[in-house]
């Protein structure tokens, strides 16, 4: 080979391994509000919240019942870099919601609309009549069937209760905000995005600030129970979780 092609495929060489540490360098997209991040202003738990997760019985089935809690981990471990210090631990599953501060019951209801395609509801209610959170339940449609689509809307509705509204405009996979195009089919977001923790962070800089009034009924889709409501002692029957 002569010098001058020889100097050729060095060149060329060089500039393929220029574009490809260019490539991996490259700053990520910005988490730009409405496009690869959700907006906030919807229900919170409390910074530093302690969320006992408890599942009504016998809305699920036991098969289901892991892919319920999967996103309860993925959320709890983000609880520093979300910046909320919320913590999620199953309790085990339970007879009737729990009404108990900071409890949460995942339970199944007729909440689908056929027009948003929602077909899980967050509904909370707050003593302080602000979007603090006192009790909670996750309300999932029995048209929701989908194992891998039963844990994409759970962590979408836990998203909910960190507050993130729904996305409509964002593109696809960019936050766990997003809107499923089409029931019972996975959105493979099983878990929050670096957009979404980020405005996490933002919902409680904010909360620490001024909490907002309680979330209308018209925000997000949800549904929530009457405000100013005490919650009642935690005695509800409970049957143990099984090792």
């Amino acid at each position: 080979m002569n010098s001058t092609r020889r100097l050729f495929f060095v060149t060329l060489l060089l500039a393929c391994c220029w574009i490809s540490a260019a490539a991996q360098t490259q700053a990520p997209l910005p988490c730009k509000v409405g496009v690869r991040a959700p907006a906030i202003g919807f229900w919170t738990w409390a910074p530093g919240a302690h969320v006992k997760v408890y599942i009504r019985i016998p809305d699920f089935t036991p098969a289901e019942i892991p892919y319920l809690l999967a996103p309860l981990q993925t959320w709890d471990a983000t609880h520093e870099q979300s910046g909320s210090g919320v913590r999620f631990e199953y309790q085990g599953t339970a007879l009737e919601p729990m009404l108990c501060v900071n409890c949460l019951t995942i339970q199944r209801g007729r909440v689908f609309d056929k027009r948003s395609r929602h077909a899980t509801e967050l509904q909370a209610v707050s003593v302080r009549s602000n979007q603090v959170i006192t009790y909670a339940s996750i309300v999932i449609d029995p048209v929701l069937t989908n194992l891998e689509a039963l844990t994409n809307a759970m962590a979408h509705e836990l998203g909910h209760s960190v507050g993130l509204l729904d996305c409509y405009t964002c593109q696809q996979k960019s936050t766990v905000m997003v809107q499923f195009k089409t029931v019972n089919v996975s959105n493979d977001m099983e878990g929050p995005t670096a957009c979404d923790l980020a405005q996490v962070q933002a919902a409680y800089r904010e909360l620490k600030i001024h909490p907002r009034p309680s979330p209308s009924a018209l925000v997000a889709g949800a549904k929530p129970a009457d405000e100013g409501e005490e919650p009642v002692d935690d005695d509800t029957p409970i049957v143990p979780r099984k090792p």
